[in-house]
Protein backbone atom coordinates (compact mmCIF):
# COMPACT_ATOMS: atom_id res chain seq x y z
CA UNK A 1 0.00 0.00 0.00
CA UNK A 2 3.02 2.44 0.45
CA UNK A 3 4.24 1.90 -2.57
CA UNK A 4 1.24 3.13 -4.03
CA UNK A 5 0.76 6.21 -2.21
CA UNK A 6 4.83 7.45 -3.21
CA UNK A 7 3.57 6.63 -6.70
CA UNK A 8 0.54 8.72 -6.23
CA UNK A 9 2.78 11.22 -4.15
CA UNK A 10 5.58 11.91 -7.04
CA UNK A 11 2.86 11.57 -9.99
CA UNK A 12 0.92 14.81 -8.01
CA UNK A 13 4.32 16.70 -8.02
CA UNK A 14 5.40 15.73 -10.90
CA UNK A 15 1.99 16.55 -12.75
CA UNK A 16 2.01 20.07 -11.14
CA UNK A 17 5.37 20.77 -11.94
CA UNK A 18 3.52 20.61 -16.19
CA UNK A 19 2.15 23.56 -15.94
CA UNK A 20 4.64 25.21 -17.61
CA UNK A 21 4.92 22.90 -20.61
CA UNK A 22 1.12 23.54 -21.30
CA UNK A 23 0.49 27.10 -20.24
CA UNK A 24 3.47 29.06 -21.50
CA UNK A 25 2.91 28.32 -25.57
CA UNK A 26 -0.34 29.40 -25.10
CA UNK A 27 0.21 32.35 -23.50
CA UNK A 28 3.17 33.17 -26.00
CA UNK A 29 0.84 32.83 -28.99
CA UNK A 30 -0.56 36.33 -27.14
CA UNK A 31 -3.68 34.67 -24.91
CA UNK A 32 -4.46 37.13 -22.09
CA UNK A 33 -3.68 35.35 -18.85
CA UNK A 34 -7.17 35.74 -17.55
CA UNK A 35 -8.98 33.74 -20.34
CA UNK A 36 -6.26 30.93 -20.03
CA UNK A 37 -6.81 30.41 -16.22
CA UNK A 38 -10.63 30.38 -16.85
CA UNK A 39 -10.52 27.64 -19.32
CA UNK A 40 -8.17 25.81 -17.39
CA UNK A 41 -10.17 26.23 -14.39
CA UNK A 42 -13.70 25.40 -16.03
CA UNK A 43 -12.34 22.68 -17.40
CA UNK A 44 -11.14 21.47 -14.23
CA UNK A 45 -14.04 21.81 -12.50
CA UNK A 46 -16.33 20.26 -15.39
CA UNK A 47 -13.90 16.62 -15.18
CA UNK A 48 -14.07 16.80 -11.28
CA UNK A 49 -18.02 16.62 -11.08
CA UNK A 50 -17.04 14.16 -13.90
CA UNK A 51 -15.65 11.94 -11.28
CA UNK A 52 -17.45 12.56 -8.44
CA UNK A 53 -20.67 11.52 -10.96
CA UNK A 54 -19.14 8.42 -11.44
CA UNK A 55 -18.26 7.88 -7.34
CA UNK A 56 -20.95 9.06 -6.61
CA UNK A 57 -20.26 11.68 -3.79
CA UNK A 58 -22.54 14.39 -3.02
CA UNK A 59 -22.42 18.25 -4.21
CA UNK A 60 -24.26 19.31 -1.51
CA UNK A 61 -22.59 21.87 0.58
CA UNK A 62 -23.81 24.07 4.20
CA UNK A 63 -24.16 28.04 4.33
CA UNK A 64 -21.25 27.75 6.38
CA UNK A 65 -18.78 26.32 4.24
CA UNK A 66 -19.91 28.66 1.45
CA UNK A 67 -17.82 31.28 2.53
CA UNK A 68 -14.38 29.55 3.45
CA UNK A 69 -14.80 27.56 -0.34
CA UNK A 70 -15.62 30.80 -1.90
CA UNK A 71 -12.36 32.49 0.18
CA UNK A 72 -10.53 29.28 -1.03
CA UNK A 73 -11.37 30.13 -4.80
CA UNK A 74 -10.34 33.17 -4.58
CA UNK A 75 -6.72 32.41 -2.85
CA UNK A 76 -5.92 29.84 -5.45
CA UNK A 77 -6.72 32.00 -8.25
CA UNK A 78 -4.46 34.28 -7.02
CA UNK A 79 -1.89 31.79 -6.01
CA UNK A 80 -2.43 30.96 -10.44
CA UNK A 81 -2.13 34.74 -11.64
CA UNK A 82 1.35 35.99 -9.88
CA UNK A 83 2.68 32.68 -10.99
CA UNK A 84 1.70 32.91 -14.63
CA UNK A 85 2.30 36.53 -14.36
CA UNK A 86 6.18 35.44 -12.53
CA UNK A 87 6.60 33.52 -15.92
CA UNK A 88 7.47 36.73 -17.63
CA UNK A 89 10.29 37.63 -15.59
CA UNK A 90 11.93 34.16 -14.55
CA UNK A 91 12.76 31.05 -15.56
CA UNK A 92 10.11 28.56 -15.17
CA UNK A 93 12.54 25.85 -13.23
CA UNK A 94 13.60 28.85 -11.19
CA UNK A 95 9.72 29.86 -10.93
CA UNK A 96 8.51 26.67 -9.79
CA UNK A 97 11.66 26.01 -7.41
CA UNK A 98 10.59 29.78 -5.59
CA UNK A 99 6.79 28.95 -5.40
CA UNK A 100 8.03 25.57 -3.58
CA UNK A 101 8.57 27.98 -0.76
CA UNK A 102 4.71 27.73 0.34
CA UNK A 103 5.31 25.22 3.25
CA UNK A 104 7.65 28.06 4.78
CA UNK A 105 5.15 30.61 4.57
CA UNK A 106 2.76 28.29 6.41
CA UNK A 107 4.78 27.35 9.34
CA UNK A 108 5.53 31.55 9.62
CA UNK A 109 1.60 31.93 9.38
CA UNK A 110 0.41 29.60 11.69
CA UNK A 111 2.83 31.33 14.11
CA UNK A 112 1.67 34.72 13.30
CA UNK A 113 -1.80 33.55 13.32
CA UNK A 114 -2.55 31.13 15.77
CA UNK A 115 0.40 31.81 17.89
CA UNK A 116 1.79 28.27 17.23
CA UNK A 117 5.91 27.54 18.26
CA UNK A 118 7.84 27.00 15.32
CA UNK A 119 10.32 24.56 16.38
CA UNK A 120 14.01 25.27 16.31
CA UNK A 121 14.35 22.77 13.28
CA UNK A 122 11.76 24.77 11.55
CA UNK A 123 13.69 28.16 12.20
CA UNK A 124 16.53 26.35 10.59
CA UNK A 125 14.92 25.28 7.50
CA UNK A 126 13.64 29.01 7.38
CA UNK A 127 17.31 30.39 7.37
CA UNK A 128 17.99 27.13 4.97
CA UNK A 129 15.28 28.49 2.42
CA UNK A 130 16.56 32.19 2.43
CA UNK A 131 19.97 30.73 1.43
CA UNK A 132 18.41 29.03 -1.53
CA UNK A 133 16.30 31.75 -2.90
CA UNK A 134 20.00 33.84 -2.37
CA UNK A 135 21.34 31.50 -4.42
CA UNK A 136 18.75 31.65 -6.98
CA UNK A 137 18.98 35.36 -7.07
CA UNK A 138 22.53 35.35 -8.05
CA UNK A 139 23.41 33.87 -11.27
CA UNK A 140 26.92 32.62 -11.74
CA UNK A 141 27.39 35.15 -15.24
CA UNK A 142 26.96 38.12 -12.57
CA UNK A 143 23.23 38.50 -13.74
CA UNK A 144 20.65 38.75 -10.78
CA UNK A 145 17.22 37.96 -11.23
CA UNK A 146 14.29 40.09 -11.53
CA UNK A 147 13.41 41.22 -8.27
CA UNK A 148 9.84 42.44 -9.49
CA UNK A 149 9.49 38.80 -10.51
CA UNK A 150 11.25 37.33 -7.34
CA UNK A 151 7.94 39.15 -5.70
CA UNK A 152 5.19 37.87 -7.89
CA UNK A 153 6.39 34.14 -7.41
CA UNK A 154 6.61 35.16 -3.28
CA UNK A 155 3.36 35.84 -3.74
CA UNK A 156 1.95 33.19 -5.48
CA UNK A 157 3.69 31.16 -2.66
CA UNK A 158 1.91 33.41 -0.17
CA UNK A 159 -1.28 32.87 -1.39
CA UNK A 160 -1.34 29.37 -1.42
CA UNK A 161 0.13 29.25 1.63
CA UNK A 162 -2.70 30.72 3.11
CA UNK A 163 -5.30 28.58 0.84
CA UNK A 164 -3.65 25.99 2.98
CA UNK A 165 -4.00 27.53 6.57
CA UNK A 166 -7.69 27.88 5.52
CA UNK A 167 -8.12 24.15 4.27
CA UNK A 168 -6.63 23.10 7.77
CA UNK A 169 -8.28 25.98 10.12
CA UNK A 170 -11.85 26.52 8.31
CA UNK A 171 -14.93 24.56 8.53
CA UNK A 172 -14.50 22.46 5.18
CA UNK A 173 -11.42 20.90 6.77
CA UNK A 174 -13.44 17.16 7.00
CA UNK A 175 -14.95 18.24 3.50
CA UNK A 176 -14.22 15.19 1.00
CA UNK A 177 -10.87 16.52 -1.03
CA UNK A 178 -12.93 15.71 -4.77
CA UNK A 179 -15.72 18.55 -3.15
CA UNK A 180 -13.17 20.89 -1.95
CA UNK A 181 -11.14 20.81 -4.74
CA UNK A 182 -14.27 21.27 -6.89
CA UNK A 183 -15.77 24.63 -5.05
CA UNK A 184 -12.28 25.89 -4.88
CA UNK A 185 -12.31 25.28 -8.72
CA UNK A 186 -15.80 26.79 -9.46
CA UNK A 187 -15.19 29.82 -7.52
CA UNK A 188 -11.33 30.31 -9.58
CA UNK A 189 -13.46 29.77 -12.89
CA UNK A 190 -15.76 32.81 -11.86
CA UNK A 191 -12.85 35.16 -10.40
CA UNK A 192 -11.47 34.68 -13.88
CA UNK A 193 -14.75 35.41 -15.56
CA UNK A 194 -15.06 38.09 -14.32
CA UNK A 195 -11.75 39.69 -14.75
CA UNK A 196 -12.03 38.57 -18.46
CA UNK A 197 -15.54 40.83 -18.69
CA UNK A 198 -14.14 43.62 -17.32
CA UNK A 199 -11.26 43.95 -19.73
CA UNK A 200 -13.33 42.43 -22.96
CA UNK A 201 -14.61 39.37 -22.28
CA UNK A 202 -13.39 35.12 -22.69
CA UNK A 203 -10.83 34.91 -26.01
CA UNK A 204 -11.26 32.43 -27.91
CA UNK A 205 -8.55 30.06 -28.44
CA UNK A 206 -5.71 30.80 -31.26
CA UNK A 207 -5.56 27.28 -32.67
CA UNK A 208 -6.21 23.93 -32.32
CA UNK A 209 -2.49 22.87 -30.86
CA UNK A 210 -3.38 25.71 -27.99
CA UNK A 211 -7.14 23.78 -27.03
CA UNK A 212 -4.88 20.54 -26.26
CA UNK A 213 -2.33 22.68 -24.21
CA UNK A 214 -4.96 23.81 -22.50
CA UNK A 215 -6.78 20.46 -21.71
CA UNK A 216 -3.90 18.96 -20.81
CA UNK A 217 -2.96 22.09 -18.25
CA UNK A 218 -6.11 21.21 -16.67
CA UNK A 219 -6.16 17.48 -17.06
CA UNK A 220 -2.93 16.43 -16.60
CA UNK A 221 -1.43 19.74 -14.27
CA UNK A 222 -4.40 20.43 -12.23
CA UNK A 223 -7.17 16.99 -12.12
CA UNK A 224 -4.74 13.71 -12.17
CA UNK A 225 -2.63 16.14 -9.84
CA UNK A 226 -5.11 17.48 -7.04
CA UNK A 227 -6.80 13.60 -7.65
CA UNK A 228 -3.38 12.02 -6.96
CA UNK A 229 -2.55 14.00 -3.66
CA UNK A 230 -5.64 12.84 -2.21
CA UNK A 231 -4.69 8.93 -2.98
CA UNK A 232 -1.49 9.58 -2.02
CA UNK A 233 -2.16 11.15 1.64
CA UNK A 234 -5.08 8.19 2.39
CA UNK A 235 -2.11 5.79 1.48
CA UNK A 236 0.67 7.04 3.24
CA UNK A 237 -0.37 10.56 5.02
CA UNK A 238 0.10 14.23 4.21
CA UNK A 239 3.93 14.38 5.59
CA UNK A 240 5.16 12.17 3.50
CA UNK A 241 3.22 13.48 0.24
CA UNK A 242 4.48 17.13 1.26
CA UNK A 243 7.75 15.51 1.19
CA UNK A 244 7.38 13.78 -2.21
CA UNK A 245 6.14 17.74 -3.38
CA UNK A 246 10.21 17.86 -4.36
CA UNK A 247 9.16 16.27 -7.42
CA UNK A 248 7.20 19.29 -8.53
CA UNK A 249 10.27 22.25 -8.77
CA UNK A 250 12.91 18.99 -10.56
CA UNK A 251 10.19 18.73 -13.07
CA UNK A 252 9.52 21.77 -13.93
CA UNK A 253 13.58 22.96 -14.04
CA UNK A 254 13.47 19.70 -16.75
CA UNK A 255 10.93 21.24 -18.59
CA UNK A 256 12.54 24.44 -19.05
CA UNK A 257 15.83 22.78 -19.65
CA UNK A 258 14.28 20.07 -22.74
CA UNK A 259 11.01 22.72 -23.67
CA UNK A 260 12.20 26.27 -23.30
CA UNK A 261 16.51 25.45 -23.52
CA UNK A 262 16.91 26.92 -20.32
CA UNK A 263 20.49 27.15 -18.70
CA UNK A 264 20.93 24.74 -15.54
CA UNK A 265 23.46 25.88 -13.29
CA UNK A 266 25.26 25.11 -10.69
CA UNK A 267 23.68 27.73 -8.35
CA UNK A 268 20.34 26.60 -9.14
CA UNK A 269 21.64 23.33 -8.34
CA UNK A 270 22.21 24.33 -5.12
CA UNK A 271 19.45 26.64 -4.49
CA UNK A 272 16.85 24.06 -5.94
CA UNK A 273 18.94 21.29 -2.99
CA UNK A 274 18.49 23.94 -0.59
CA UNK A 275 15.35 24.71 -0.83
CA UNK A 276 13.92 20.71 -0.85
CA UNK A 277 16.35 20.62 2.10
CA UNK A 278 14.28 23.48 3.87
CA UNK A 279 11.06 22.43 2.92
CA UNK A 280 11.46 18.87 4.12
CA UNK A 281 12.78 20.02 7.23
CA UNK A 282 9.68 21.96 7.75
CA UNK A 283 7.83 18.76 6.65
CA UNK A 284 9.13 16.33 8.76
CA UNK A 285 10.11 19.27 11.85
CA UNK A 286 7.63 17.43 14.58
CA UNK A 287 8.62 14.22 13.97
CA UNK A 288 12.44 15.02 14.27
CA UNK A 289 11.40 17.20 17.16
CA UNK A 290 10.18 14.59 19.20
CA UNK A 291 13.18 11.97 18.21
CA UNK A 292 15.67 14.51 19.62
CA UNK A 293 13.52 15.29 22.71
CA UNK A 294 13.43 11.00 23.01
CA UNK A 295 16.97 10.62 23.00
CA UNK A 296 17.86 13.55 25.05
CA UNK A 297 15.00 12.00 28.28
CA UNK A 298 16.36 8.97 28.05
CA UNK A 299 20.33 9.62 27.50
CA UNK A 300 22.28 7.69 30.18
CA UNK A 301 22.77 9.67 33.06
CA UNK A 302 26.80 9.79 34.25
CA UNK A 303 27.64 7.52 36.93
CA UNK A 304 24.42 5.27 35.93
CA UNK A 305 24.91 1.64 34.43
Amino acid sequence: MRVKGYFWGCLSSATYGLIPLFAIPILKKGMLYDSVLFYRFTCTSLLIALLMLVKKESFAITKKELLPLVSLGILFAMSAQFLFWGYQFIAVGTAATILFLYPVFVALLMAILFKEKIPKVSQLAIIIAFLGVSLLYKGENGTSLNLFGVGLLLLSALFYAIYIVIVNKSSVRNMSGYKLTLYAMIFSSLFFLVKASLSGGVEAFPDAISLVDLLMLALLATVVSNIAMVYSVQYIGSTATAVLGAMEPVTAVCVGIFAFKEVFTKNLALGILLIVISVSLIVLSDIISKKIKFKVNHKPKLGNR
